[in-house]
């Protein structure tokens, strides 16, 4: 008989707490620009959640970490002649390192060998095993040690040496005999397209919905969930038989229990997940057997997957061979962290692959960043225009003249609409259509800056103008502070940067803050420099090939 749960549904603004997570990414080499990509979009969903929570801060949380077992990171200390736990300690903290550089404002970074997940999946498994969901058997079948998982015969393709691969990755497989404990997944086929099914937008992008839908069309197999400690010593043992150890895969999911605070019962007030960050590679692991692995603890699943694409390089998948993986540390000293995460967000699209090139990158930041944005407020605040260097009151007298001209009106009609419409695109996880509306947002101040032309007005003696004057930098500023807070979580230090030089006190930095809302008194500018980005020059065609040379032989 199946047991219909009713699983939560809804955003994290609407829940009592907010508990977002990214996948915790496997340590067999150093972090490259998609690992980078998952911990962005995470950051920048609970950098929202935060800033439109009406809750403490504290009930928002977000997770991160490195998922540090099994056989192949076992072959990786192998070659590179280290210890397992020396290996795993290097390659977790780059990833640590990384996350500080790029201002992943995580609530935990946990690591697989943490001894409380170490408790936490020996406890899971338990109640995985009290509720008869485990048994023992013989298994046979391919194994791909790089994906650490078994594959059935329509998951495998012949390569072009005539091996036996993955369809999906690519990787090789190896027939594989031993004994080892069984999850019956079959069992809960119904519930997990129940859940699916259960929430329109519990899969976004909905692409990526049908897809779950259409594995799920199949039967699910038992699953293998341990392998022969002889095998695979290097993970967390069975707790009731020290000759296994606890499959990677099941060992990784329960990190998010472990972050949560399982098994002490006060874990319940953090869980579920309000959103989980997946890439797509991942997508089955996440939409069918964590949602089964939690059923059958008789645990809800999590509210929401959110699930991306990849990224190529000028077209080209990113490879090893082709020497083009993209190294997440050496482009932000090119282009900045902050610019690196903008470019990230701005032109990831979650449904399909994004491509890298250094061309589009310097294009966009010099173009949007240093231009349209930075720019704008060295306008405002330059000695020219600004020689007081203050955020002025709005004299309504100016203020009505200046609204007999359209350009005013256009201006602050996308000013009025901008907050609703961002809005409902961060709650989409549409990043690139906040920015698309912030864009416009700031040509149009741009434009309206130019048709006003302020500086004609400084030359003049006349009080009205220079009350005129006055109250376009008036608008403009309550422009670019709108604009500061909307774009928190995608670049939260340029943010917080345009905030302070605007002396915007942290308390009045909130959703809540984006109603129009002009100075009735001078404020003095705080008196730190005023650019915000430099625009970056481009590297020559002999600069391009050296700097190629010298990834390769990095």
């Amino acid at each position: 008989m199946v047991t219909r749960w009713i699983f939560s549904r809804g955003f994290a603004s609407q829940m009592k707490h907010s508990f977002v997570t990214t996948p915790i990414f496997y340590v067999n080499a150093a972090p490259h620009i998609g690992h980078l990509y998952s911990a962005v979009i995470a950051d920048a969903v609970h950098r929202f959640n935060r800033i439109t929570s009406r809750g403490a801060p504290e009930s928002c949380l977000l997770s991160t970490g490195t998922d540090e077992h099994g056989m192949k990171i076992q072959q990786a200390a192998v070659l590179h002649s280290t210890s397992t736990e020396d290996y795993c300690n290097a390659i977790s903290a780059k990833y640590r390192e990384l996350f500080r550089c790029f201002h992943i404002d995580y609530t935990r970074f946990i690591r697989t060998t943490d001894v409380d997940h170490r408790h936490a999946v020996q406890a899971f498994w338990r109640t995985l095993a009290d509720s008869g969901n485990i048994y023992s058997a013989s298994y046979a079948g391919w194994y791909c040690v790089p994906d650490e998982t078994f594959l059935t015969d329509s998951q495998l393709k012949e390569n072009e040496r005539g091996e036996k691969c993955s369809v999906e990755s690519g990787h090789p497989v190896e027939w594989t005999e031993e004994q080892n404990y069984m999850f019956r997944l079959s069992q809960y086929q119904d519930e997990v397209r129940y859940w699916v099914k259960g929430f329109k937008e519990r899969v976004q992008p909905e692409k990526f919905q049908r897809i779950l839908l259409d594995y799920l069309e199949d039967p699910l197999p038992d699953i293998s969930i341990s392998r022969p400690v002889s095998r695979v010593s290097w993970g967390v043992p069975v707790p009731t038989d020290p000759s296994q150890s606890v499959y990677v895969w099941l060992d990784a999911l329960v990190n998010y229990l472990t972050v949560a605070g399982y098994p002490d019962e006060s874990f319940r007030t953090r869980w579920p997940p309000t959103a989980q960050v997946i890439g797509k590679d991942i997508l089955k692991f996440h939409g069918i057997y964590w949602p089964a692995f939690l059923i059958a603890a008789k645990l809800e699943p999590p509210h929401q997957l959110l699930v991306h694409s990849h990224w190529t390089v000028d077209n080209q998948k990113m490879s090893k061979s082709k020497f083009n993986v993209i190294d997440p540390n050496e482009r932000a000293e090119l282009y900045t962290h902050e610019g690196l995460r903008y470019f990230l967000l701005r032109e990831g699209v979650a449904h399909s692959d994004g491509n890298y090139s250094d061309t589009k990158v310097v294009r966009i930041l010099n173009s949007e960043l240093a231009d349209t944005l930075g720019n704008l407020l060295s306008r405002c605040c330059g000695k020219a225009l600004n020689p007081s260097s203050v955020y002025p009151a709005l004299n309504e007298e100016a203020f009505d003249h200046l609204k007999s001209l359209d350009i005013t009106n256009q201006l602050l009609e996308l000013l009025m609409e901008m907050p609703d419409k961002t809005f409902q695109h961060y709650k989409k996880y549409n990043f690139y259509l906040v920015v698309d509306t912030v864009i416009h947002l700031l040509h149009t101040a741009n434009n309206f800056f130019e048709v006003t032309a302020p500086w004609k007005l400084k030359k003049s003696e006349n009080p009205k103008d220079r009350a005129k004057l006055n109250a376009i930098l008036s608008i403009t500023m309550e422009v670019l502070r709108q604009v500061a807070i909307v774009t928190q979580p995608i670049v939260p230090m340029l943010t917080d940067q345009l905030l302070n030089k605007l002396s915007i006190p942290t308390s009045a930095r909130t959703w809540e803050h984006t109603k129009l809302s002009f100075r009735t008194q001078d404020i003095f500018l705080s008196d730190q420099e005023s650019i915000l980005f430099r625009r970056i020059v481009p590297l020559t065609e002999k600069e391009n090939r050296q700097e190629k040379c010298a990834v390769k032989k990095r």
